[in-house]
């Protein structure tokens, strides 16, 4: 250091200094950018309410298949889970003991008429001689009964023969309506009868009906909306349904309202409906799951918004609306019916209106927040079950 130039060391000093310096400078701080949220402008617009209630599908008909006389099974006539018309033969009980109480009436019958003829004969002769005073009144009264007791026999005697016929039918039990016939319950050699219960069970499915459940809130509504009986079956006439799958699908055929049930259930507080839909190919089946969906009418002029856009406190409500210069003022408002996801508000909005819809938690009074347009899922508009008390 000692022959180290007095320049030389001047130079290392400053240099020294200025790194020095420039280490002790902090860099310059930067604005973070302002959080992002998802806004809905708010416009009037006429909302179709859209309801959407579970259903369980089921034959249009059903009928149960039994046996109405006592016998052996001899044939099962048909594939079971085909589709039979109706009059198909699907069993045949042993017809032999039948037969023979036929034959057994019918020749009870010609006994009986052979002397209905020979006491009708004795009936008219008796009547001729009592006109010629050859016999008297008694003999006469007693022929006259005589003829009558076997006009009786033979009547009695012609139901008998009736009755067998019944019976003998009996023994081929057909479909009595056009549909898919399920599985047997009896096979060939079994003894059934009137006592042992169903055959088997067929089912009409085209059309299939889906069967609805309402709560009693939502009837109730329904019929203050409809209070006149013949506007309310007209209006119902022009619904169409459509019926979600279960695995999601939309099945491409519409479905009517069918019919509503007598009364409520007294232990859910339910009533139900039945839609029917065409079931070309019998794709569907009884006991499937699905959703029944329909537009119930249209509120005119509605302003909604989601719900996940309002915040309630103690019984209050408010939203974050975000003005033309991007700062977040929150505004009360008074809400009215829910529609789906949506929430129609009634007072404290204005068309034109950004609230916003996701992001709340960053929407503060007077912040500034960036901008960026929400999109509503599909089903937005959709009321789910009952959860919206409407029919």
């Amino acid at each position: 250091m000692n022959m180290m130039k007095p320049s030389t060391l001047v130079g290392t000093l400053l240099i020294l200094l200025s790194s020095l310096l420039s280490c002790s400078r902090k860099p310059a701080q930067t604005a973070p950018p302002p959080p992002e949220v998802l806004v809905t402008t708010v416009r009037p617009q006429d909302v179709p309410r859209v309801l959407e209630r579970v259903a369980t599908l089921d034959g249009f008909i059903n009928a149960n298949i039994n046996a109405q006389v006592q016998g052996y099974i001899v044939s099962r006539d048909y594939q079971e889970g085909s589709v039979e018309k109706k009059g198909d033969l699907l069993f045949q009980i042993d017809p032999r003991p039948f037969e023979a109480a036929l034959a057994q009436a019918k020749g009870t019958l010609a006994k009986d008429q052979a002397n209905q003829i020979k006491a009708g004969a004795d009936k008219k002769r008796a009547i001729d001689l009592l006109n010629k005073k050859v016999i008297s009144d008694q003999e006469r009264d007693t022929a006259v009964a005589a003829a009558d007791s076997t006009t009786a026999n033979v009547e009695a005697d012609q139901a008998a023969v009736k009755q067998a016929e019944i019976n003998l039918g009996y023994t081929k039990i057909t479909a009595p309506i056009d549909g898919v016939v399920g599985f047997a319950n009896n096979q060939v050699g079994d003894l059934v009868g009137p006592t042992t219960g169903p055959l088997t069970t067929m089912s009409q499915i085209d059309p299939i009906k889906a069967v609805v459940t309402a709560g009693e809130g939502p009837f109730t509504d329904f019929v203050s909306r409809h209070p006149d009986a013949t506007e309310r079956n007209a209006y119902i006439k022009t619904l169409d349904f459509d019926l979600i799958l279960g695995n999601g699908e939309l099945y491409p055929h519409k479905g009517k309202f069918y019919a509503l049930d007598r009364s409520l259930d007294p232990k859910t507080g339910s009533i139900r409906y039945y839609v029917t839909f065409p079931n070309p190919g019998n794709i569907l089946r009884p006991g499937q799951f699905g959703n029944v969906r329909f537009v119930a009418d249209m509120k005119k002029g509605a302003m909604v918004i989601p719900q996940e856009a309002v915040n309630e406190l103690q019984g209050s409500y408010q939203v974050a609306v975000v003005g033309n210069d991007d700062k977040v003022s929150l505004r009360p408002v008074k809400m009215g019916e829910r529609i789906g996801a949506m929430w129609e508000v009634t007072e404290g909005l204005k068309p034109g209106d950004k609230v916003v819809v996701q992001g709340l938690q960053k929407a503060r009074e007077g912040s500034t927040v960036t901008v960026k347009d929400w999109t509503p899922p599909p089903d937005a508009l959709v009321s789910k079950a009952d959860q919206q008390k409407k029919p």
